[in-house]
């Protein structure tokens, strides 16, 4: 039995949806008090969680340091060092990358672990909004003249594409180093663009946006100013899922841009999602806005996520993700390692405007590349509008997962322009996979590069070439701190290995060494050293 005129929702769903809603005022109520305990209590708890999570099925375990912040000196926080788990293959530098990753606070942190710097800037848009852009910077490398434009999905911010364990499974350094200008967007309301001339944060009307906003607004005023700051006339735009779909709503509305971008590469690309894999949640959250905006406001989606997150133990807080990521979207995160979570996870989530996701339930409801609709009812006689994805002149290339539920494929090839469009499939990767997962660089990253006209046969030679002229070999890098009882045999081994390594001009790995990490450690991790 259905109840009238309320939709799809049925009578016994109605419970279902008081749980919903108590469940989520519960998790806000906690939230407040867990905030307003001392942080020594906090650090109890989050101690006393990371002891539990040890008899969990494969746990990873991190000892639990506490280290000044910057910024204020009185104050303390939780630092997660060391891992304390029989992980082969795993290099010493690969396993301090991974550490600093998952505790770097910001962008600029981050790129510099490898290398690189970070060159801000700010963009005011046309209707007031402040979006901070970064843009990569380094040593010297011959430079190609070709700009590239990086953007992120929902929920995300820039730091996404910053996040692997290696280099050069970080699309931005492996880009920058071939020697493109690159350039990686921040939408309103993220992590780094935060601020309007006029309304404050915290208010309902600086809230107020969807994809509209990010097509109208965000996309074409971040491309006129890189172009403006480049000196170049075109560029290349490379989007992760909502930032491919901004992109194909901004040209398809905003003509002059056809002729300032020469492709779109659109990785895991979405425009009309499949729905959520809950039934329940898919019916309930697509059945009316107003049901929306009760469980979430109508400011910040869900920010009590950047709360968890910062009190929680790492490996657990990880597992919550993926649990969370398999109920709404039947993700099962088998192509990403454990270890490239901790670092990965820990960028994951930026905030949004729950409008944004409202807007998002309207695509998915109607099957229609729409813009915003504020009609709550089909009766209302109000029709929506939808993006002319046909108007778009200029190449689109799909790349996307097979076991990617969020996909549709085959309704994404009917709206877009046929002639100009290319889909390559990536045999059974999910969504986050084609950013983070183990072959994400032969089977993602080398595709990218071909649409750019890339030779990648030639690709490692080139850029082991880079590596060899920013870093030569000195006797410091091939000598590894051991312990003092073999620190001779083992200098001896890994000369005699660099030495061979020259002799056949190949760069090999050491067998397993148990290298000593000082006494705060508590075991030795299998390593190998890269000459």
């Amino acid at each position: 039995m259905s109840i009238p005129i309320l939709g799809r929702l049925h009578i016994t769903d109605w419970p279902i949806i008081a749980i919903s809603f108590l469940l989520a005022w519960i998790e806000f109520i906690i939230s407040i008090i867990t905030n307003s305990l001392p942080s020594h209590v906090i650090d109890v708890f989050t101690v006393v969680t990371k002891f539990i999570y040890r008899f969990t099925r494969n746990p990873i375990n991190l000892i639990i340091r506490h280290k000044k912040d910057d910024i204020h000196q009185d104050e303390e926080k939780f630092t997660y060092s060391y891992i304390n788990s029989d992980l082969p293959n795993l290099t010493r530098k690969q396993y301090q990358t991974m550490i600093e990753l998952l505790n770097a606070d910001r962008i600029e942190q981050m790129v510099q672990l490898f290398g690189y710097d970070i060159e801000s800037r700010i963009v005011k848009t046309k209707d007031d909004y402040l979006l901070t852009i970064h843009r990569i910077k380094g040593r010297d490398r011959p430079s190609n003249g070709k700009v590239i434009y990086l953007h992120h999905g929902l929920l995300m911010n820039c730091e996404i594409w910053c996040t692997m364990i290696e280099k050069y499974n970080n699309l931005p350094f492996l880009l920058y180093d071939l020697g493109y200008d690159v350039w990686m967007g921040n939408n309103r309301g993220s992590k780094y663009s935060q601020r309007h001339l006029f309304y404050k944060s915290n208010s309902v009307r600086f809230w107020d946006f969807s994809l509209d906003e990010f097509a109208l607004f965000d996309i074409p005023n971040t491309i006129d100013y890189i172009l403006k700051v480049s000196g170049a006339e075109k560029l290349t735009y490379i989007g992760f899922s909502q930032g491919s779909a901004q992109a194909f709503a901004s040209v398809s509305v905003n003509i002059d841009l056809n002729d300032k971008i020469d492709q779109l590469i659109a990785i895991s690309p979405a425009t009309t999602p499949h729905g959520l894999y809950s039934k329940f949640l898919d019916i309930l959250l697509k059945s009316s806005p107003n049901i929306t905006y009760l469980l979430f406001s109508r400011k910040v989606l869900m920010p009590s996520c950047l709360f968890w997150q910062k009190i929680m133990y790492p490996p657990l807080f990880d597992t919550m993700i993926d649990i969370s990521n398999y109920l709404l979207f039947n993700w099962k995160a088998e192509n990403i390692d454990k270890l490239q979570k901790l670092s990965s996870y820990a960028h994951l989530y930026s905030t949004t405007s729950v409008k944004c996701a409202v807007h998002w339930f309207q695509v998915m409801s109607s099957k229609n590349f729409q813009m915003y609709h504020d009609a709550t009812t089909s009766l209302s006689g109000l029709n929506p509008i939808s993006y002319p994805l046909k108007n778009i002149q200029i190449p689109i290339h799909l790349i996307y997962g097979t076991a990617d539920s969020l996909v549709d494929i085959e309704v994404m090839k009917s709206q877009l322009p046929d002639k100009t469009t290319t889909v390559h499939p990536v045999p059974n990767y999910e969504h986050l996979d084609n950013l983070w997962g183990r072959d994400v660089h032969e089977l993602v990253f080398k595709e990218v590069l071909r649409r750019l006209g890339e030779n990648t046969d030639d690709l490692f030679y080139r850029l082991s070439l880079l590596e060899n002229d920013r870093n030569p070999k000195l006797i410091e890098d091939i000598i590894v701190d051991v312990g003092e009882d073999e620190a001779t045999l083992n200098q001896q081994s890994y000369l005699k290995m660099a030495n061979n390594s020259n002799s056949n001009g190949l760069s090999p790995v050491s067998h397993v060494e148990n290298l000593d990490y000082g006494t705060d450690r508590r075991s030795t991790v299998g390593t190998g050293i890269f000459t």
